[in-house]
């Protein structure tokens, strides 16, 4: 399923949180690793410094990398390690695009200074721009994540970002037998209570349940015999989170629109709120623009 998973990293304390869920996801499809550094020259201040700097970020970024391939090797996981130089987003997808990465794996953050690389405008710029699945980690001290899943969520709205995110979770829980969570929310926030929001709320109801029925069906032709649907009504990054700790959910999968910048989200920016808070990891698949299909 996957073969190649690249992991962009910067060595801060959350990137190493994070890269430990990339080494279990690597074991755990026997995965090869590639593990990138990336120092950002288009900073100004590093451009009216000077090639030394550089170097010195440079030299940084190796270190990094080699600590983070001496981690895999402990796994037995294969690495390919790489420091660049340029603009991380541009960067990073550049690097999935030449070596045709399965999976990209990072921290939804990282540090701040001359070497930053993952802060979090990074990775949602990096997911709105790369044609593989991300997998974005926001560490939580309160919770081990845990590789392979145990049950994992797609939330869905029924749009076709929504489908490759619940593909993409289908391939996951037919590889690693987790239970597959299918839940859509009727958001009831804006319905007030004359005739005609019963009228709507009935029509969200049978949409709610054609979708239903649409996800439990392609899951169940795949193949996945252990599926559990649910419909909620509320907001929907509410109802999310609460299914997600109420249900012990290890991985939510989630679309997002195209090239986008972040306030343009499957779910109307619920995508976003998940994205960034979430105590679990979060995977990611973008639905390419038209030009990109092209």
């Amino acid at each position: 399923m996957y073969s190649r998973i690249l992991f962009p990293t910067d060595g801060s304390d959350v990137a190493a949180e994070a890269l430990a869920y990339a080494v279990d996801v690597a074991a755990g499809h026997d995965a090869t690793l590639h593990v990138l550094n990336v120092a950002d020259t288009n900073q100004d201040s590093l451009t009216r410094i000077g090639g030394q700097v550089v170097d010195v970020l440079e030299s940084e970024g190796q270190e990094i990398v080699d600590e983070a391939a001496a981690r895999a090797a402990e796994r037995d996981v294969a690495t390919v390690s790489a420091v660049l130089q340029g603009d991380p987003v541009k960067t990073i997808v550049d690097y999935a695009d030449e070596y045709a990465i399965d999976l990209v794996v990072m921290p939804t953050h990282g540090r701040r200074g001359l070497s930053r690389v993952l802060l979090g405008s990074v990775t949602e710029r990096v997911i709105g721009a790369v044609e593989a699945p991300v997998v974005a980690v926001t560490p939580d001290e309160d919770r081990e994540f845990v590789y392979p899943p145990r049950a994992l969520l797609v939330p869905t709205d029924g749009s076709p970002a929504a489908g490759l995110a619940l593909r993409s979770a289908i391939d996951v829980a037919r590889e690693t037998g987790a239970e597959l969570h299918l839940l859509h929310v009727v958001e009831t926030a804006s319905l007030g209570f004359d005739v005609r929001s019963v009228v709507a709320s009935d029509q969200l109801d049978a949409r709610a349940e054609e979708i239903m029925t649409e996800a439990v069906d392609a899951a169940e032709t795949a193949g996945i015999d252990s599926v559990t649907r649910s419909v909620a009504h509320g907001r929907p990054y509410r109802e999310i989170r609460s299914y997600v700790g109420d249900h012990d959910i290890d991985l939510v999968a989630v679309g997002v629109h195209g090239e986008t910048d972040f306030s343009r989200a499957v779910l109307g920016g619920v995508t976003t709120k998940i994205l960034r808070s979430s105590s679990v990891p979060v995977l990611l698949r973008r639905e390419a623009e038209p030009d990109d299909a092209a």
